[in-house]
């Protein structure tokens, strides 16, 4: 399964290219992982699998309190997809394998 292993990954945010460690260790349709880095604090995060792609929301606090949406696929060894940001609309998400 491609999408398992560790990435880093950018956000293309309204307040510039936001960079993030992002772990995924996937279980059946679903993974469990971590997230952090940047803006985002380190945290523990859960979402679901189909194929090579992984999805999953993670709550923030800073700048603002926002929930982001993650959509992510994997293609080899690199990542692209999207992160719903509220109000903020949506951000290209793009990585490579660490």
């Amino acid at each position: 399964m491609a999408i398992a292993g560790d990435w880093k990954i950018t956000i293309a945010t309204p307040m510039g290219p936001q960079e993030a460690d992002l772990a995924i260790k996937p279980a059946g349709d679903a993974f469990t992982g971590s997230i952090g880095g940047g803006m985002i604090e380190a945290r523990d995060i859960a979402g679901t699998i189909d194929g090579e792609t992984a999805s999953f929301s993670l709550d923030i606090t800073q700048p603002m309190p926002l929930t982001i949406d993650v959509k992510v696929t994997a293609n080899g060894d690199a990542l692209e997809g999207a992160a719903k940001l509220g109000m903020f609309g949506d951000a290209k998400v793009s990585g490579q394998r660490a």
